[in-house]
C-alpha cells in the first residue's frame, strides 16, 4: 500500500461531521504545596488555553489532516458558543448547520499541572434536542448531504445524538448509501444499525456487545456479536497501548500500537475516526486505513491536551 499517496489523496475529500460539540478549557499550572484548608494541591495557575472538542474536534483533525469538513450540532446562546464557532471558522470549518438553543455550550474544564490531568469539571444540559431544532437539523442534513464525501457520527452523549435523529437519517435511502461512520456511546449502540463502520474503545464496545471484554477470547465474541447486532461493514476497537483490532466480515486484524509515547490520550478517538474514514474513502482497504488511523493516533496521543495530527507527521510516524 502507497500510505503517500492515500495521504496525499485527502485534500480531495469532503467530510460532514454531526454530532456533540464542546468546549476544551485548559488551566495550565504548577503544584509546590498542599492547600491548609483541605488536603487538595494548590494549583498555581500560568496561563489558560481553549482548544475543540467532541465533533468540533473531529472536523479539526479532518481539516488537519487537509480535507474539507462541516459541522452540525447544538451551541448555546454564549460566549463559549461564539467562541467555539470562531475557532472552528478560524480553521476553515462549515458552521452552517450549527444550531442555537436554550441550553449552555458543553465546556469541558481540565487544570494540568507538571503535564498531568488534575481535575476536571464540565458544563452542560445533555438532554436530547427535539421539536423544531431537531427537525431542522434532519431536513438540514438532508439538504446538503450530497455536497459530502463521507458522514462521521461523533457521538459524546451530550444531547445531539438521539435515536430519533439517527433513525430519520438511515430511513433516508441517499444518505443511508454514504459511507457512515460512528464514534459511539455506551446506551447509544442501538441506534446505528446498518452503518458502515462503528468505533468504540473497550469499554464501550463490551457495553454495546454486552460481553466484558477481558482477554482475546472474549475480545473476538464481543468484535463478532457487535458486526452481528449492528449489520455493519467493519468494527474497529481501540484499545489504548493494545493497538486496534479491525472486525471485517470474514476476517480480524489485530493492530499494535504506533505511538512511542504516551503523555495524554484526550481526542485519541476524534483522530481515530478522521483519519480512517478519509483513507477509506480515499482508497485504502479497512485494514490500511486502520493502519493509518493508527499512527495517526500514535502522533496526538506523544502531545498533552487535544491534538491532531498532520498528513506529514503520519508519513514520518511510519520511518
Amino acid at each position: 500500500m502507497d500510505y503517500r499517496k492515500i495521504l496525499n489523496s485527502f485534500g480531495k475529500k469532503n467530510i460532514l461531521v454531526i454530532g456533540d460539540l464542546i468546549l476544551d478549557h485548559y488551566i495550565w499550572g504548577k503544584v509546590s504545596r498542599i492547600s491548609p484548608e483541605a488536603p487538595v494541591p494548590v494549583v498555581e495557575v500560568t496561563r489558560e488555553s481553549f482548544m475543540l472538542g467532541g465533533a468540533a474536534n473531529v472536523a479539526h483533525n479532518i481539516r488537519a489532516l487537509g480535507a474539507k469538513a462541516a459541522v452540525v450540532g447544538i451551541n448555546g446562546k454564549d460566549m463559549a458558543g461564539e467562541a467555539l464557532v470562531e475557532m472552528l471558522r478560524t480553521r476553515g470549518v462549515n458552521c452552517d448547520g450549527v444550531f442555537l438553543e436554550n441550553r449552555p455550550t458543553t465546556v469541558k474544564t481540565r487544570v494540568i499541572a507538571h503535564s498531568q490531568q488534575v481535575v476536571r469539571f464540565d458544563r452542560e444540559d445533555s438532554k436530547y434536542v427535539g421539536g423544531r431544532i431537531l427537525t431542522g437539523i434532519v431536513d438540514y442534513i438532508i439538504s446538503v448531504h450530497d455536497r459530502y464525501d463521507a458522514l462521521i457520527i461523533s457521538d459524546y452523549k451530550k444531547g445531539m445524538i438521539s435515536a430519533e435523529i439517527i433513525g430519520r437519517l438511515l430511513r433516508h435511502p441517499k444518505v443511508r448509501k454514504m459511507f457512515i461512520a460512528v464514534d459511539p456511546k455506551v446506551g447509544h449502540f442501538g441506534f446505528y444499525r446498518g452503518v458502515s463502520l462503528v468505533t468504540p474503545n473497550v469499554l464501550e464496545a463490551s457495553s454495546g456487545a454486552h460481553i466484558e471484554i477481558r482477554d482475546e477470547k472474549t475480545l473476538l465474541q464481543a468484535g463478532r456479536a457487535l458486526m452481528k447486532r449492528l449489520g455493519c461493514k467493519a468494527v474497529l476497537i481501540t484499545r489504548g497501548e493494545k493497538g486496534m483490532s479491525l472486525f471485517e466480515r470474514r476476517r480480524v486484524a489485530h493492530i499494535p500500537t504506533a505511538a512511542r509515547k504516551v503523555y495524554d490520550v484526550t481526542g485519541a478517538g476524534d483522530t481515530v475516526i478522521s483519519a480512517f474514514t478519509l483513507a477509506h474513502i480515499s482508497g485504502a482497504g479497512m485494514e490500511d486505513a486502520a493502519v493509518i488511523a493508527n499512527h495517526a493516533a500514535g502522533v496526538v496521543v506523544g502531545e498533552v491536551g487535544t491534538a491532531v495530527a498532520s498528513p506529514e507527521q503520519i508519513i514520518e510516524s511510519f520511518s
